[in-house]
């Protein structure tokens, strides 16, 4: 980057002015669409695995077979057992048995008296350790921050609860949000465990959020994304992840470790689940000052019939840079679109080693500059890599992040002209499965600079410069580990993602039941 002359103005922060749309709001309004995900999703399928989903929890309460009361007692069992298990999970690690059965019992009044909140009413749902949410301690990962029990939600946990939704506990996270694979030794925290293969990682920094839907103790948990923070670990853990537009959900009350990077979004079991999720997080919130002029959240044409006259963008020797075994997988399921009518248009995406190095100098000097009191005054509390990775980004000079918000202007400008030819750009979500945890990273941590750039490498566009990334399971490799196409459009365009998404879903014929499942509905 230093050697770069680069002549357009930073861009420090990846806002991007919402086109004037003519509103179809009226023909298909939202809640209709989101009715009909609901009706037409099919029942958990009685011959194979299924993850239980939205739709399954609000049947169970709808009939009366079971009452978010009953639910709730059944995930405190499994809060219990699953930690106590070889090797513990680690998914949640803070929950507290009165608060789980307060929001519950209040849930199940309002289903007798039939004056529920809406289609979260009840169902469980947890928040990454980054988010403040009452009472638990906001420790972000580490050892030392939250000393106290929080007293204020983050403005996505507020609406959650004003949902109806039964905040089943924190999960774990990277210590700080510095890594992706997960691991996280310190104390408090302990590695979290892959469902599909304990001894494998559940990819970071949200894991224990990916880790709690894989495992079936929630069907939504909600992260932040920096750097594919949501949707490496949805991907490594074969469920769903979107990371939404730059300010399309409120970050506030989420520690602010990288102002220009980081978005917020749901994991959950389908895209049908991330679509409820999305319409009920994605608004404007006057306490967080970005995304305050986005356009309105829509699932417009999420439901149509097929994927005729849409064109997917594909830059074949960037989605090529993937093991073998992933490569193959996802060029099935770009066929797969084909088949349902899309046309696949070759793109040829730019600069995109200058994205790497630039996404890097600016999450990095973002955090360190965020961190600084806290390297000088908890150091020795630190995870060993976290140690690396803020010593490493005081390397970084202020030209060197000026730099790099130059290169965002001109990836922005690329993107802009790449999204009038296409309606998204697809990739494969991480270029390998999930890592290996060896005995030594349980003690010691792990610090393994090539993983991290393979995890990251699809990811990194969508942090950089804003746009919205969905990841999607289509399929695993030989040791049954999840393998998860990306599908990326241009900001704003959630519905598009959102859309192609549920399509790609019905790529792959068989879900493989995870190793480690509980099946809460029992």
């Amino acid at each position: 980057m230093r050697s770069l002359d680069i002549h357009e103005d930073p861009t420090f922060i990846p806002e991007a002015a919402a086109e004037l749309t003519k509103d179809k709001s009226e023909a298909e309004s939202t809640s209709d669409i989101i009715k009909q995900l609901i009706d037409s999703r099919p029942d958990s399928a009685s011959d194979g695995f299924s993850f239980k989903g939205i739709k399954d929890y609000l049947d169970c309460y709808w009939s009366g077979k079971l009452t978010p009361s009953q639910v709730a007692k059944n995930i405190i069992a499994v809060l219990e057992d699953c930690d106590k298990s070889t090797p513990p999970l680690r998914a949640i690690v803070q929950w507290d048995r009165e608060q789980i059965m307060l929001m519950a019992e209040a849930s199940t009044a309002r289903y007798s008296n039939k004056c529920t909140l809406s289609y979260l009413d009840g169902i469980p749902v947890c928040l990454k350790e980054e988010f403040k949410v009452v009472p638990y301690h906001h420790r972000v990962g580490t050892e030392y921050l939250g000393t106290e029990p929080e007293t204020e939600d983050a403005t996505v946990a507020k609406k959650l609860r004003e949902a109806g939704a039964i905040i089943i506990g924190v999960s774990n996270m990277h210590e700080l949000g510095t890594g992706t694979t997960g691991c996280n030794p310190n104390r408090y925290h302990k590695i979290p465990r892959n469902p599909y293969k304990p001894n494998h990682y559940t990819g970071g920094s949200s894991s224990g959020s990916a880790a709690a839907v894989a495992a079936g103790l929630c069907p939504v948990a909600i992260g932040t994304d920096g750097g594919g923070s949501v949707r490496i670990p949805a991907s490594f853990c074969g469920v769903v992840g979107l990371k939404g537009t730059f300010g399309r959900i409120s970050s506030h009350g989420s520690l602010p470790l990288s102002y220009s990077t980081v978005s917020v979004g749901p994991i959950c079991t389908s895209v049908a689940d991330a679509a409820i999720v999305y319409s009920i997080l994605a608004e404007p919130d006057p306490l967080y000052p970005y995304g305050l002029k986005q356009p309105k959240a829509t699932l417009l044409d999420m439901c149509a019939p097929d994927l005729k006259g849409l064109k997917v963008g594909v830059d074949w020797t960037f989605f090529k840079a993937c093991d073998a075994e992933v490569l193959s997988i996802c060029e099935k399921a770009v066929e797969y679109l084909q088949s349902l009518g899309a046309s696949v248009v070759e793109v040829f995406l730019p600069e995109m080693e200058e994205v790497r190095v630039a996404h890097g100098i600016c999450i990095l000097s973002e955090m360190r500059d965020f961190l600084q009191p806290d390297f000088n005054k908890h150091f020795h509390q630190m995870n060993l890599e976290t140690r690396i990775s803020l010593a490493l980004a005081c390397q970084f000079t202020a030209l060197d992040y000026i730099t790099a918000n130059r290169q965002r202007t001109r990836s922005m400008g690329f993107l802009r002209e790449i999204f009038t030819t296409v309606n998204c750009i697809l990739t494969p979500a991480a270029a390998s499965t999930a890592p290996r945890i060896h005995d030594s990273d349980l003690l010691a941590g792990c610090s393994d600079i090539l993983l991290t750039v393979r995890a990251m490498r699809f990811m990194q566009l969508g942090n950089f410069t804003g746009i919205p990334g969905l990841v999607v399971p289509v399929g695993y490799s030989a040791a049954g580990l999840p393998i998860s196409l990306q599908v990326m459009t241009k900001w704003w365009d959630e519905a598009m993602l959102l859309r192609i998404g549920l399509k790609l879903e019905q790529f792959r014929h068989q879900t493989k039941k995870p190793s480690i499942y509980y099946d809460i509905l029992a």
